[in-house]
């Protein structure tokens, strides 16, 4: 496994792999890895000849600074897991590395940057759309892989990559989740036992409202009112908002669910803010 401070380094060892034929996947992330995003790479290396993997903690996609210096890193521990997965080559650049002193340029789908989690973290999606587009351009690779968790990244994502004309085919992966439903996230560490036990209230709520959407006539208004009571009941829990939107563009719904509609969920547990999605269909 080839590892790659510098983009010179990247391009040119992804650049060698085509040599030999065949297929590059990339799956970006920041590091901290857990089974989420070996699934991402176990994908990958079924679709793909090669897989090569970025660990960056991308600072312009957090709005609170105190937010990057606690997000977990441990980068020995991620670099043996990738080995282990067969990662051809690891992508490991330092702040300087990816951004120029003198950057002025961005990356913004403007609809979506600022609604549902945009709204919550401003600047974000700006972040997001900013880096995957460097990535993308650097590592040139057929297929990108990404998480169904993140349902409105994978939106902003998909929606540069058409705007953008970048050729390159962007792979949503099912959400994988701990034995009691939680949806796996490098930030679930820093929850407290606590809270860590009040936490797969999100899954339940997303059970049930996908059983209640698929089996009764509810409104989206009901819907999100009665997902929104089952969740404030956990320990510690505080909802920052439950949305129901069109499963394919995010436009907002109300009324009966008579498509196929996400559930996005943002609920905070002390200092760690996590999300969970489902997609419904009545």
């Amino acid at each position: 496994m080839q590892i790659c401070p510098t983009k010179t380094e990247f391009r040119d060892a992804v650049a060698n792999l085509r040599r030999d034929g065949g297929s590059v996947g990339l799956v970006p992330t920041m590091g901290y890895l857990h089974e989420g995003h070996l699934t991402l790479i176990r994908t990958s290396s079924e679709a793909c000849t090669h897989t090569v993997v970025s660990l960056f903690v991308n600072p312009t996609q957090f709005g609170d600074p105190a937010d990057l210096e606690n997000y977990p890193r441990d980068t020995p521990r991620d670099l043996a897991l990738l080995e282990a997965a067969g990662v051809a080559a690891v992508f490991l650049p330092s702040p300087e590395e990816m951004y120029h002193p003198e950057a002025q340029t961005i990356v913004e789908t403007v609809d979506l940057a600022d609604v549902l989690m945009g709204a919550l973290r401003p600047g974000h999606f700006r972040g997001v759309a900013t880096v995957v587009t460097k990535l993308l351009n650097i590592a040139q690779p057929d297929r990108a892989f990404f998480g169904r968790k993140d349902y409105q990244q994978l939106a902003v994502i998909r929606t540069l990559v058409r705007d953008l004309d970048i050729p390159v085919e962007v792979i949503g992966v099912p959400t994988v989740r701990e034995p009691d439903g939680l949806a796996m996230s490098s930030r679930n560490v820093r929850l407290t036992p606590a809270h860590r036990a009040s936490a797969p209230a999100l899954n339940a709520a997303l059970d049930w409202a996908e059983l209640e959407a698929s089996h009764t006539a509810i409104s989206a208004e009901e819907l999100s009112a009665a997902i929104l009571a089952r969740i404030a009941v956990a320990d510690g829990a505080e909802v920052q908002s439950v949305d129901i939107r069109d499963a394919d563009t995010l436009a907002p719904l109300t009324g009966p669910v008579t498509r196929p509609s996400v559930i996005l969920l943002a609920v905070r547990f002390g200092t760690v803010l996590l999300i969970d999605q489902r997609v419904v269909t009545p």
